[in-house]
């Protein structure tokens, strides 16, 4: 498929590391299987606190076609994956938004981590999440309408 024009999730993510492969050769060496890219260029993250993430997820799944997501170590913290420049207009209550200036720990698509782990993984093709029906599915996420 790399030959069609499209990129590998693993392209997709290096491709804004200052130097990607170097990035990808540390990447692949590093027992964690994490590497530290630089927020603000193709993705924004937004950080929800544990139950509120993990629902918030729940909702997106069952309405949309959600971006890629991230969880930490333990799922006290899911991360979405979200277009640049959505951090600096945040407004939320409890949510973290990183942004430019800021790195993601990011895991090797497709390799166990035992750590911070992709729940929805990037395809390649820059699919972010929709920051409008992210803020929907937190507030149904919020107000508990889940089954």
């Amino acid at each position: 498929m790399v030959g069609s024009g499209s990129m590998t999730a693993v392209e997709w993510l290096v491709s804004v590391a200052p130097d990607p492969l170097a990035c990808r050769r540390e990447w692949e060496r590093n027992p964690l299987g994490v590497a530290l890219l630089p927020a603000g260029l193709a993705w924004d993250v937004l950080i929800l606190p544990g139950a509120l993430g993990r629902a918030t997820l729940r909702v997106l799944l069952m309405t949309a076609q959600p971006g890629p997501v991230l969880a930490d170590f333990g799922a006290s913290r899911t991360g979405f994956f979200v277009p640049p420049g959505t951090a600096v207009r945040w407004m939320g209550t409890g949510v973290r938004g990183i942004g430019t200036g800021s790195w993601v720990v990011v895991p090797y698509p497709g390799r166990e981590t035992g750590g911070v782990r992709w729940l929805v993984p990037p395809d390649g093709s820059g699919a972010l999440n929709d920051p409008v029906a992210l803020e929907l599915a937190m507030h149904e996420a919020a107000g508990g309408q889940l089954p």
